[in-house]
């Protein structure tokens, strides 16, 4: 079994545009999408069109997806503001669908943690940094939802964690999106260094798995331009290099 996964796509279209001509030549059995489709001042609603048609895939809601189906529109922050105010009602609905968990054989697919999608597995944030969770931690958060292997996103970082003899977790990182701030659980800043769109190869090896961090060039100054334009200067240095600071 040869599998894509894909997370935090954020709207942005010529990334995701380019990890599919990428997933086109492999010959995949499975891509699944772990959520974040749309909330970001790009093209929120291109992009959905181009999801909705992938009806193959295993989708799943992530914290903004939730956010922009479920909370009060006057409470958007400004990425969700500017999606919702884009996308129609059949885009919102086919949001609306999508649960926040799923599993296909021995492999768990989640946003943030089981239960929680706006939550960190692989990462704690202590003091306004960002770094790798202890083993016993995630083990933690994951309590008895506990697979061979455990795929999530959220943080936009690739990753991969090997906890115990039994169980690893992996973070296919960004396609979208590599660097934000954000405030929970305190505020932060995540940067992932290259603006290249990022997703996960797997492949199952008898009874291990074969892992492939994918990073894949797309033109990424046309989404910082339309960050730019937007009025979104993060996004735009985000966009443009990977980072937010200087």
């Amino acid at each position: 079994m040869r599998l894509a996964i894909l997370s935090d796509i954020h709207g942005n279209l010529p990334a995701l545009e380019a990890v599919l001509t990428d997933l086109d030549r492999r010959g995949l059995d499975q891509i699944v999408n772990l959520g974040d489709n749309a909330s970001g001042p790009l093209w929120p609603r291109e992009t959905l069109a181009l999801l909705r048609e992938r009806t193959a895939w295993i989708h799943i809601s992530g914290n903004h997806d939730r956010q922009l189906v479920r909370d009060a529109p006057e409470s958007h922050g400004a990425s969700d503001r500017y999606a919702y105010e884009r996308l129609d009602a059949a885009d919102l609905a086919w949001l609306a669908t999508l649960p926040s968990e799923a599993r296909l054989e021995d492999l768990l697919f989640c946003h943030g943690i089981p239960g929680d999608d706006n939550r960190y597995l692989l990462e704690e944030v202590s003091g306004g940094a960002v770094r790798l969770a202890r083993a016993s931690a995630v083990s933690g958060l994951l309590g008895d939802q506990r697979e061979n292997l455990v795929l999530c996103g959220h943080s936009h970082t690739p990753r991969i964690v090997r906890l115990d003899a039994a169980t690893t977790v992996a973070n296919p990182g960004s396609v979208g999106l590599q660097a934000y701030e954000h405030d929970v659980p305190e505020p932060h800043v995540v940067e992932v260094g290259s603006p290249h769109a990022r997703y996960l190869v797997l492949e199952r090896q008898g009874k291990h798995w074969r892992f492939e961090l994918v990073a894949v060039p797309y033109d990424h100054d046309a989404a910082a331009g339309q960050a730019a334009r937007n009025g979104r200067p993060d996004w735009e240095r985000a966009l443009r290099t990977g980072l937010l600071r200087g």
